[in-house]
């Protein structure tokens, strides 16, 4: 009989944790059948098994989706652990071979064109083409990208901080962008060299949702100067707020590489005289777990462009 539907062999297998992870980071059975290209029953009969093994329930199921239980809660870290122990071994084996093989799960925040990731992404099958990497887009920003890179769904984050990274992380800064205040060109303040935060009171704003690491940025000056700022219209793509400010709808602040990927007809910018405006990106990675062969591949070349 398959170990994978059987508790009976007193053991419990890499395929158990590896199903048990993907349930638990996609909450859903369905999606992890998917993501792991097997059929939804073998994942349930995988789980049962598990549970059987341990002699606890890992999931409550509900009409909303799965739920981890304590037990789920608390064995989540540990499996990842162990099959970070099991990939390290298999990069061992690899490099042996003189071949770099494995998933890189990479979180992004969207128009961001600092890099060219495209181009980067390309150059890296070029030198590792075993090497597989999944992007996924920020839902909640920097801070919910820093939370899936500390639950170990992420290998890799660009995160935005407006101090200095957490310690539990390792952080390569990629990019300090200044941002630009940005106004319909119409606006009574397009005709203005410069302006102080103070002057922005009273107008409305299109920003991105807090967690945002540009929004921490901007929210922090406006709190320390001692202003209050309404922001009508939250996009979570900053990409298309210089619509929504050509519009009328409000101003905002973007940056230049922002403001290069679109058509700035209609909009002004204006400089900011008594707050230094930036944001700081960096590309980071746990500090508490170990980086795969493949992840490592994706820093060195991240870290070749950075430091042309």
């Amino acid at each position: 009989m398959d170990p994978s539907t059987s508790g009976d062999n007193g053991w419990v297998e890499l395929r158990h944790l590896e199903y048990f992870i993907a349930v638990a980071d996609n909450r859903s059975f369905t999606e992890a059948a998917r993501k792991l290209h097997v059929v939804q029953s073998g994942v349930s009969a995988t789980i049962k098994a598990l549970e059987r093994e341990l002699g606890a329930e890992l999931f409550a199921r509900g009409p909303a989706g799965v739920t981890l239980t304590p037990a789920g809660e608390a064995l989540r870290p540990r499996a990842r652990e162990t099959l970070d122990a099991a990939r390290a071994a298999k990069d061992a084996v690899n490099a042996t071979l003189g071949s770099v093989r494995g998933t890189v799960t990479v979180g992004i925040l969207t128009s961001v064109s600092i890099i060219d990731l495209p181009t980067l992404l390309a150059d890296l099958h070029i030198r590792h083409p075993a090497v597989v990497v999944h992007l996924r887009a920020a839902s909640a920003g920097s801070a919910g990208l820093l939370r899936q890179l500390r639950d170990g769904d992420l290998d890799v984050a660009f995160l935005v901080f407006t101090g200095p990274p957490p310690p539990d992380l390792n952080a390569r800064l990629v990019a300090a962008v200044p941002l630009l205040l940005v106004v319909p060109a119409n606006h009574p303040l397009a005709q203005r060299d410069s302006v102080r935060l103070a002057d922005l009171a009273g107008m409305s704003f299109i920003d991105s949702p807090p967690g945002y690491g540009t929004r921490t940025v901007i929210d922090n000056a406006f709190i320390a100067a001692g202003v209050e700022r309404t922001v009508a219209v939250e996009v979570a793509d900053l990409g298309t707020a210089a619509t929504y400010i050509r519009t009328g709808l409000g101003i905002g602040f973007l940056s230049w590489s922002i403001l290069d990927d679109f058509d700035d007809s209609g909009l002004a910018t204006v400089r900011v005289a008594d707050y230094d405006l930036e944001w700081r990106l960096y590309i980071t990675t746990s500090a508490t777990r170990p980086t795969s062969a493949a992840t490592r591949a994706l820093l060195t070349l991240i870290e070749e462009v950075v430091a042309r």
